[in-house]
């Protein structure tokens, strides 16, 4: 079975998934569904894999890494931000807004999108798992250390961030706790870290040159389009000057020594 084939094969559940969470987000308005259907989509294209690739002992390493990769990332999306359905995410509410009386079926298609996202970011373990030769080798062991220290480092700013917020004395406060006072998002950098695996675990691979679509990828939405940029304008409209104190002392995406405030 080729790439193509996999690809397709991941894609179609995913498309059935997010048609099912937009129906459920147009009838809470609450499109940040959305963001569990993504994760959530690669846990069950992880799981096709499982039954269409010749399984060995690569195969099943990496495709229990994006499992448990999705499976957490997707745990902490529903209960951080639609657990008893919270309030829309701001970027959702001014799509909304933005589209009007077309909201409805722009954000199917946005929805969609996503479906095709999460089977693209299957590409790079696909990749991996059909790399031949034995295991382990060093790429294995260094793929796969640097994939789960990625995790644990993001898991780490999830729970840092977490409590940051349970204590209502910090409201209005900006996190600096932990990893929050290298980077200004540690849980952003730690995601592209993770996909930064891929590429050393796959060297070799026949069609290597794809699996680099999962750092960049991550990294331009991350750093430019739906991350960064977003949570920079509502930190700094609820935090306002802390927030641009914070800017000047600590780097927006790679973790480094805080500077002195200008």
């Amino acid at each position: 079975m080729n790439l193509i084939q996999t690809f397709i094969l991941t894609l179609l559940p995913a498309i059935v998934l997010q048609a099912l969470l937009w129906r459920h987000a147009m009838k809470t308005v609450n499109a940040g569904w959305v963001d569990l259907g993504w994760t959530l989509g690669m846990a069950i294209g992880a799981m096709v894999l499982f039954w269409v690739l010749p399984l060995n002992p690569r195969a099943a390493a990496v495709l229990i890494l994006v499992l448990f990769w999705s499976l957490r990332l997707a745990t902490h999306i529903y209960i951080d931000r639609l657990k008893g359905n919270p309030e829309e995410d701001g970027r959702y509410t001014a799509l909304r807004a933005h589209w009007g009386e077309s909201a409805k079926w722009k954000f199917l298609a946005f929805f969609q999108g996503q479906a095709l996202l999460s089977a693209l970011f299957l590409i790079p373990a696909t990749i991996v798992a059909r790399r031949g030769g034995g295991f382990p080798d060093f790429r294995d062991v260094f793929g796969l250390l640097l994939a789960l220290g990625a995790i644990a480092g993001e898991s780490l700013a999830d729970r840092q961030l977490a409590a940051f917020r349970r204590n209502p004395e910090n409201k209005g406060k900006v996190c600096q706790d932990g990893l929050w006072r290298y980077s200004r998002h540690p849980n952003y950098f730690f995601e592209w870290l993770h996909w930064m695996a891929y590429p050393v675990w796959a060297l070799g691979a026949e069609n290597y040159v794809f699996v680099w679509l999962g750092p960049i990828l991550m990294f331009i939405f991350l750093r430019w389009v739906t991350g960064v940029p977003h949570t920079e304008r509502q930190s700094l409209k609820s935090r306002g000057d802390a927030y641009r104190r914070y800017q000047q002392t600590t780097n927006v995406f790679f973790p480094w020594i805080p500077r002195k405030p200008s």
